[in-house]
């Protein structure tokens, strides 16, 4: 049997990790500002991380949703805690693709609504409902094509409104910042006037926080920036630091009726136990603090540099490009050349989604070895 061929890969095999620092088995040294598509959160291999997930695993790797796991009840306490919503209720499943599957299932069995409303570029997964809801006909068969969706522009406010008035939409979906199409933000402005017409029209706000969320932003959330509260928010990538895992916030307006979600793996000891670890890493280090200060750091050297034409983002989750260069010249020479793991998005933007752990003095590194990747 052999793999099937659907990724482009790189000619290098990571074998361990410290940090924000991956190795090859030759040993050679490279520096992680991408972290497996944001999905780094405390840095590979963290004492505490390694700790409780072995701790875990010999107690009890996994036993199913229909009885008692305490685990999960820690584990949404702290969520909710650090997370400023500790009165909405927890959905664990196993991926943000699965999260924003059940969003959107929530909101429809809630509203009893069939449509959803996305915005052009969007991102929201791979599965049947998520991919529906993703701007981006070259990954959606024509299963996945329905009338049930419809996408109005980003910061678009007459379309967005126009839509929303006619109340046929159980929800609208949005990223707390566009990660996939290449870091674009909803404006404050925007996300205010959202939320106001989707409380207008009987619609639910789904926030997808999967990429932008845990602190990536510089705030425990991207939307927290603008202050508002949506009614579902969903989470993956840094939720587990690695190990599978997805979420769903969901507003106690919203009532649960036994049996309207489920999952066999989701929620599971294991899971759980990397997920309470990341939450407690993340608040003993200030992970959030230092996202923002060293995201700061970041945008402020990559905006001095003349040849960086546009650069977006907050905290350690920023897109860049430079002139010259399309997206993949320029990640490629920073990885073979300076040893350096970025991202991409479309043809020309750079990403860089590192760990939070990330320093002042490993940002300086980035930059100094961007500089002479750029000359």
């Amino acid at each position: 049997m052999t793999l099937f061929d659907v990724y482009s890969l790189y000619d290098i095999e990571p074998v361990r990790g410290k940090g924000t620092h991956v190795f090859t088995a030759d040993g050679t040294d490279y520096l992680d500002l991408y972290g497996g598509h944001a999905v780094i959160s405390i840095g590979h291999a963290h004492p505490a991380y390694v700790e409780a997930i072995s701790r875990q695993v010999s107690e009890l790797g996994f036993y199913s949703n229909s009885v008692q796991n305490s685990l999960q009840q820690t584990l949404a306490e702290k969520l909710g805690r650090l997370s400023g919503y500790d009165d909405y209720s927890l959905f664990l499943c196993n991926s943000g693709a699965e999260a924003n599957e059940n969003a959107i299932k929530l909101a429809s069995f809630t509203t009893g609504r069939k449509k959803i409303l996305a915005f052009e570029k969007a991102f929201h997964g791979r599965t049947s409902g998520a991919v529906a809801a993703t701007d981006n006909p070259a990954i959606r068969s024509p299963f996945n094509i329905t009338d049930n969706v419809d996408f109005v522009n980003l910061n678009d406010f007459d379309s967005t409104g126009k839509a929303l008035q006619s109340g046929e939409y159980s929800a609208a979906i949005i990223e707390g910042i566009q990660g996939v199409s290449g870091i674009h933000e909803p404006s404050v402005e925007f996300l205010h006037f959202l939320a106001d017409e989707c409380k207008k029209s009987g619609t639910l706000l789904i926030l997808d926080e999967i990429q932008s969320g845990y602190g990536r932003s510089g705030k425990f959330f991207a939307h927290q920036h603008s202050g508002i509260r949506p009614d579902i928010i969903t989470c993956a990538k840094g939720i587990a630091n690695g190990f599978p895992c997805g979420a769903v916030l969901i507003s106690p307006a919203i009532p649960a009726k036994k049996g309207m979600l489920g999952t066999t793996f989701g929620g599971n000891h294991l899971a759980c136990a990397a997920a309470i670890a990341v939450l407690d890493v993340m608040e003993a280090e200030n992970l959030v603090d230092n996202a923002a200060a060293t995201g700061e750091y970041l945008i402020s050297e990559l905006k001095k540099i003349p040849q960086i034409k546009d650069v977006r983002g907050r905290g350690l989750m920023i897109g860049f490009e430079a002139e010259g260069f399309t997206g993949s010249e320029l990640r490629s020479k920073l990885l073979f050349d300076h040893h350096i793991f970025t991202g991409g998005a479309g043809q020309y933007t750079v990403r860089l989604l590192p760990a939070l752990t990330l320093s002042i003095e490993e940002a300086k590194h980035f930059i100094n070895h961007l500089k002479t990747a750029l000359s």
